[in-house]
């Protein structure tokens, strides 16, 4: 995420904390090189130039001159400015009208409004409670309709049909006419895009908003088109009225300058941000937590929001219970421990909501070879029968010769695993007996601990 402009950012701010003294001279080398990052990542100049302002201005008061430790207020101030840069706080979307509430999607072709809409419609469902129907305007696109029509299966929500034929109008009146006598709460209505900006475009989107009149109408924006996004924010602000943004590709390795810049040009506030290609990958954009992830502080709010969602708490509580009560730890408690730690979203989601300089320690380990390492776990337990899930102790040499075929492995990876899962089944036997705090001290520092799977 924005990852050359996080790293530069970071490294500046490790610098500005060690300052033991603040003064015009260290504060203009400091916001030259800050100047410099924002300008590599294609954040607009005049925003540069506001935001360069307002830092120094900041940074010259008695917050920072009469702090007893200058740097970390520097740092605040730079982290608060970069927060008010992309908006205060989280806005969230307005589905205050009388059903339908209608969500217009906007943007241009390859921005990923098609993926966006299904997955806005996910979020809807699954954090508001709401009837969804989704819709495709875009009769040009061949595949288009077809698109969301898959997609909007996997989000849960209705999709209702279209043809290449239809004027997008009439798609809409239909849509909206279904959706009110379905008793619909929201309708999201995927628009045409183009390759760039058109008349014929701007004026189609402008004849579907007044048949429309959404409650919300949402730009949909690469956030790895750089400079480009902030003059197709500028077009589609002039032509329509605006009333939030959809970053995605937030996950990209890319220069990260669209979301310092979009909302500045167009005034309006972000919503949402796209953080991974799975359909649930869409969060509500925090802009103060987002600064910190850019200045390298990472997210722990969002990490454990995360975790919370991935972890089944019920599966979690019996494991506990079947350790306390002195049944054991078994393979298929392994394997749920792996699958849980696939349904957090993987290793690399979790790495990328810490703060760097936890990454930059854990910076040895090759996540694609971590992330097939936890599936290659998977595959070798599913080889296994369940009476060997459960009495390991029976697996010897041919057992291991015959598990390792089925799950296209080398007995050493059979060995492995079952040395990793022996090192937590001691874990756990520690834990029955409360001996929980005195393990943990024991540690200091995590010495000693058994991988996760997947770190070995």
């Amino acid at each position: 995420m924005a990852s050359a402009l996080s790293e530069r950012l970071s490294r500046i701010v490790k610098e500005m904390r060690g300052q033991a003294r603040i003064t015009e001279g260290n504060v203009a080398d400091m916001l030259r090189e800050v100047r410099m990052a924002l300008l590599e990542a294609d954040v607009a100049l005049p925003v540069v130039r506001d935001f360069i302002a307002r830092v120094k201005e900041k940074a010259l008061g008695q917050e920072v001159i009469g702090s007893l430790s200058p740097g970390q207020a520097l740092v605040s101030i730079v982290n608060r400015e970069l927060a008010a840069t992309m908006g205060e706080g989280v806005s969230d979307i307005n589905l205050a009208a009388q059903p339908p509430a209608v969500i217009l999607m906007a943007g241009l072709q390859g921005a990923g409004k098609t993926t966006t809409t299904a997955k806005l419609a996910k979020h809807l469902i699954e954090k508001r409670k709401k009837k969804v129907l989704t819709v495709s305007g875009d009769v040009y696109r061949p595949a288009a309709i077809e698109q969301l029509k898959t997609v909007t299966a996997q989000a849960g929500a209705e999709w209702f049909p279209s043809t290449p034929e239809q004027k997008p109008v009439d798609i809409a009146r239909a849509a909206i006419d279904y959706a009110r006598k379905h008793y619909f709460d929201v309708l999201l209505v995927d628009t045409a895009g183009r390759l760039a900006i058109d008349e014929a475009l701007m004026r189609e989107i402008q004849e579907l908003h007044a048949v429309l009149n959404p409650v919300e109408t949402l730009f949909v924006v690469d956030a790895m088109q750089g400079q480009d996004a902030i003059n197709t924010a500028k077009a589609f602000s002039e032509a329509l009225p605006l009333t939030g943004i959809i970053l995605t590709k937030l996950d990209g390795d890319s220069r990260g300058g669209a979301a310092l810049s979009v909302r500045s040009v167009t005034g309006v506030p972000i919503k949402f941000a796209g953080v991974s290609e799975k359909i649930d990958g869409l969060e509500v954009f925090d802009a103060e937590r987002h600064a910190g992830r850019i200045l390298g502080m990472g997210d722990i709010l969002a990490l454990v929001e995360q975790v919370t969602a991935g972890v089944d708490m019920a599966a979690a509580q019996k494991l506990a219970a079947k350790v306390k009560s002195g049944e054991g730890f078994d393979l298929n408690d392994f394997l749920d421990q792996i699958r849980q730690m696939k349904q957090m979203g993987g290793l690399s989601s979790l790495m990328d909501k810490l703060p760097s300089a936890m990454t930059a320690k854990a910076g040895q380990v090759d996540m694609d070879r971590a992330e097939k390492d936890i599936k290659r776990k998977e595959g070798i337990i599913c080889s296994m029968t369940l009476r060997e899930r459960s009495r390991p102790e029976l697996i010897k040499a041919t057992r291991k010769r015959r598990i390792a075929a089925g799950a296209g492995v080398q007995v050493q990876e059979v060995n492995r695993l079952l040395k990793e899962f022996e090192q937590m089944q001691g874990m756990m036997k520690k834990m029955k007996g409360g001996g929980l705090m005195k393990m943990m001290k024991r540690m200091g520092g995590m010495k000693g601990m058994p991988k996760m799977p997947g770190m070995g």
